[in-house]
């Protein structure tokens, strides 16, 4: 299986492509903002292509051609304006599942934020509301796509070393949850086809990551 990882340059996208290189079974397409960020991925083995988010949905179709799956792990950060959010979060993520359409990928992982529903942005403090209302918006065009998707909803990110061991639901109580693990979720849903079609919120738990995908 062959994944374009959307936001490979990220934290938890420099995770997903390294576990994914790990596999012999699976193969990562790092798709990149600018040619500098190549050698980390080209030493891993994994393909690069440099496509700029905010461009057009035909450079990221482009990209993804002959590839399996897509993964969104794409985010503007916390500290570059709503207007940054909105090219990266709400625009980036809907140019790429409409990018997945044209080049007919019909897998495509998104991570989201914690919580997307209305009552998240009513409830969110000034700072964070524009970004769970992009990710809200970004989900519910996914979700009336006819794509096969899975959205994951992580919980606090930690960069403290993965437990292999989580807890997924829905409703859960935010708690932490490392984006080593996030990424190991990203390819045990990967390759759990139970999960198309479904999203859960992801928190550091006492099950392995396997394990609770199988009964998500």
């Amino acid at each position: 299986m062959k994944i374009l990882v959307v936001g490979a340059n990220g934290q938890i996208g420099k995770q997903l492509v390294t576990f994914i290189q790990e596999q012999d079974h699976l193969h990562a397409r790092a798709m990149i903002r600018n040619k500098e960020q190549a050698s980390f991925f080209e030493e891993l083995g994994a393909e690069t292509v440099v496509v700029d988010l905010e461009g057009d949905i035909d450079s990221i179709a482009k990209a993804a051609e002959g590839v399996d799956a897509i993964v969104f792990t794409a985010g503007s950060g916390p500290h570059t304006g709503k207007d940054k959010t909105i090219m990266v979060d709400l625009d980036g993520a809907i140019k790429t599942v409409e990018a997945a359409k044209l080049a007919g990928i019909k897998r495509f992982i998104m991570i989201s934020s914690f919580d997307t529903r209305r009552q998240a942005i009513l409830d969110a403090p000034p700072s964070f509301a524009p970004y769970v209302a992009a990710k809200y918006y970004a989900d519910e065009w996914l979700r009336k796509t006819e794509l096969d998707y899975t959205i994951i909803h992580p919980g606090a990110l930690v960069n403290e070393k993965g437990t292999g061991k989580i807890k997924a639901g829905f409703d859960l109580e935010i708690g932490e949850v490392a984006r080593e693990d996030v990424a190991r979720v990203i390819i045990a849903t990967l390759q759990n086809d139970s999960t198309i079609g479904k999203e859960f919120q992801v928190i550091g738990g006492t099950e392995s990551i396997k394990e609770v995908i199988q009964s998500v």
